[in-house]
């Protein structure tokens, strides 16, 4: 797992009842430059509201299953296995969204030396899925990371500032990030909500 997605490639099941996988290498890479994500109005007003906990690494396989938890998936019993595995190992990770108590939403990815391979995000509230992906590019950039891979393109993410880039280009960027050193726990403690929008701010 750990050797293709360090060559650019990443796994998929063809449906959630598949037991194979296939490696996928898109013409065309989904990523975020990590200092041009896009807070709207609308998110900033919803973070400051602060009726959420940001947590990490907390409930990692829950997240992985409220993103598998739909009609269509491309995460069968395989990948979760995987996931789970490399999760225990250090190099997955998974960022939550908690109100009242319970999981509103997350994302979860890899890391590989200053590489965030973004899998997968859900929401059982609204924003949720924004609000985590907000704390997360934060967090990569204070752990000096350089890539966050979000394999595709969509809609969503193209709101909040992801954009598109040929098969090469992210081929160089991946080399460079996986040579480089990075700390998903270099941050601590997730910021409040206005240390993150300072933060997002300064830098965006």
């Amino acid at each position: 797992m750990l050797a293709g997605y360090a060559r650019g490639i990443f796994p998929m099941a063809r449906s959630r009842g598949d037991p194979g996988l296939h490696w996928v290498d898109p013409r065309f890479r989904g990523v975020f430059d990590l200092d041009r994500f896009h807070i709207s109005r609308s998110l900033r007003r919803t973070i400051l509201r602060g009726d959420h906990e940001i947590r990490v690494d907390t409930a990692f396989l829950p997240v992985v299953a409220a993103c598998a938890d739909r009609e269509e998936t491309w995460i069968n019993t395989t990948l979760f296995e995987l996931y789970e595995g490399l999760f225990a190992i250090g190099h997955a990770h998974s960022l939550e969204v908690w109100q009242q108590g319970r999981l509103a939403g997350g994302v979860f990815g890899l890391t590989i030396g200053a590489a965030f391979f973004g899998e997968s995000m859900f929401s059982h509230r609204r924003d949720a899925s924004k609000i985590a992906l907000a704390y997360l590019v934060d967090r990569l950039r204070q752990g000096g990371f350089r890539l966050f891979d979000t394999q595709f393109l969509t809609p969503h993410l193209a709101s909040l500032g992801a954009e598109e880039i040929p098969r090469a280009a992210y081929h160089a960027q991946l080399a460079e990030a996986v040579a480089t050193r990075a700390d998903f726990n270099a941050a601590g403690p997730p910021p409040t909500p206005q240390e993150l929008l300072q933060r997002m701010t300064q830098t965006s």
